[in-house]
């Protein structure tokens, strides 16, 4: 008796940790559900096609990106032999994703060129002038019509000085591609060295302690620390600048003081102030951090899925399992009586364990695996099943009940034990050789296959062993069918 008691409160005890599970762990939804962004990228090579290695070394600087950007649960698969897919849950902005993937992320230290002192002092001016439009164009309550005139007036005699003109009529996308410029035209005013982000280890970022702009720290390896300390020697107390230039464009100049003409900036590690934003400072982070590029890659298409469609996917599936779980209980109950109310209690206990385990893994719920889900709520009932009817027949053969419970649960545990443990096979070969949506069937599928072992050997035959305790549930006629009642 103190058996059957411990094994009630063991599984009462799961279901209260399942529901605290639940309430302070979220369940992660996939962008199906949750919506978000999917962007097709194109591998761009000139004079030749893209190889696999190629298209893998791509993917793996791409997946370490979209880590860092701490995007949850996000999806990159190739497509076809110079392609791949993006997915990007909860990111409602394709763009300022596809602006950090799609560079290039080419780290370069550079020595300025003599004379070029007075040439560089106006470009740093224009580009000072354009960060001002900038950040008059990024303030909501300024963006009326007149401000927005000025701005582009600004920004015309700017373009003249400069005898550049952008082709695009989007005027912050013409602000940006100014600064580009500049800062392209400011990174040929310096001589390449031997340094570059290849000799970088890792990098970060921390918010300037006399200011709100953010700086990114650099971190070399031995031998780039080695060379980083000769760069800074040879320019230290001099009018020369080392400028630190990122796929062509400089972001940052800055003086080396004579302080370190003897030996350099020593230690390995460096710093970047380029008046960053919080923003502009994390998307530089998680380009180093991520690596160079080994091609260059474009955006060829853009999808967003809203969050409204997503809850409305939500919606249908919910509608859908809990359609299926009624219809389900209803046809046990009518069928198995109180067999089949045993079984409906036994299939709340599994709802709650599954869902408790996809939040503490965690598993990313999309469409295919609610089908997964739903799938193994079958093979859940499809268990009680076998059961109750051996069940049934220990009571036609005369047994008494508490026997026939025991016989029961113990002549259908080899076939229940078996068809889980094949069904369980076919989820792993499913999930080890399957892409991202069919890895999802198979572990929402597997994972319920697991539970679906457990509450139907323990759940229910706890629960229909203490509701027999009550001498009311304990008439023979109440686990029959009328057919076959005595």
């Amino acid at each position: 008796m103190k058996r059957k008691q411990g094994w009630l409160f063991f599984i009462i005890f799961l279901l209260t940790f399942s529901i605290y599970l639940l309430i302070n762990f979220p369940l992660q939804l996939g962008l199906d559900l949750k919506g978000g962004s999917q962007l097709t990228l194109q591998l761009v090579k000139d004079g030749g096609n893209v190889t696999k290695e190629e298209l893998e070394a791509v993917n793996a600087v791409l997946d370490k990106r979209v880590n860092n950007l701490g995007v949850s649960e996000s999806n990159l698969q190739t497509l076809g032999r110079d392609q791949l897919i993006l997915e990007l849950p909860g990111e409602q902005n394709p763009l300022s994703a596809s602006r950090i993937l799609g560079k290039t992320a080419l780290l370069e230290f550079r020595i300025q060129k003599v004379n070029t002192s007075s040439e560089l002092n106006n470009l740093q001016l224009q580009r000072f002038k354009i960060n001002e439009l900038i950040d008059q164009f990024s303030i909501p309550n300024k963006r009326n019509e007149d401000n927005l005139s000025v701005i582009n007036e600004k920004l015309s005699v700017l373009e003249n000085e400069l005898s550049y003109s952008s082709n695009n009529q989007e005027l912050f996308n013409k602000l940006i591609d100014t600064k580009n410029f500049i800062n392209n035209k400011i990174a040929n005013l310096f001589n390449t060295t031997d340094l570059s982000g290849k000799d970088l280890i890792n990098a970060g970022r921390r918010q300037e302690q006399t200011n709100n702009n953010w700086e990114v720290l650099l971190s070399f390896s031995n031998e780039g620390g080695e060379k980083f300390a000769e760069i800074t020697k040879s320019i230290a107390g001099t009018n020369q600048l080392l400028s630190i230039v990122l796929d062509g464009e400089s972001i940052s100049e800055a003086s080396v003081g004579s302080q370190f003409i003897n030996t350099g900036i020593t230690g390995g590690s460096a710093t970047i102030s380029g008046n960053f934003s919080a923003e502009n400072a994390r998307e530089l982070e998680v380009q180093l951090k991520g690596g160079s590029l080994p091609l260059p890659i474009e955006i060829v298409e853009t999808n967003t899925i809203g969050p409204l469609l997503g809850s409305e996917n939500i919606l249908k599936s919910l509608y859908a399992a809990v359609c299926g779980l009624i219809f389900v209980g209803i046809f046990m109950i009518f069928n198995y009586r109180i067999l089949g109310f045993v079984s409906v209690i036994s299939l709340i206990f599994y709802g709650f364990f599954n869902l408790a385990i996809y939040a503490l893994i965690p598993v990313t719920l999309t469409l295919p695996g609610i089908a997964g889900l739903i799938l193994s709520i079958g093979m859940a009932v499809d268990a009680n099943v076998l059961i109750f009817e051996r069940i049934r027949e220990e009571l036609i053969n005369g047994n008494s009940l508490i026997r026939s419970i025991d016989s029961g649960f113990q002549r259908a545990n080899s076939s229940i034990i078996d068809g889980h443990i094949t069904t369980f096979l076919s989820c792993l070969v499913l999930f080890l050789l399957g892409t991202n949506f069919v890895k999802g069937f198979a572990a929402t599928l597997g994972i319920g296959v697991a539970i679906s072992l457990f509450t139907s050997l323990n759940c229910s035959k706890t629960t229909l062993r203490f509701l027999t305790t009550y001498q009311s549930f304990r008439q023979k006629d109440l686990y029959l069918n009328r057919s076959n009642s005595f």
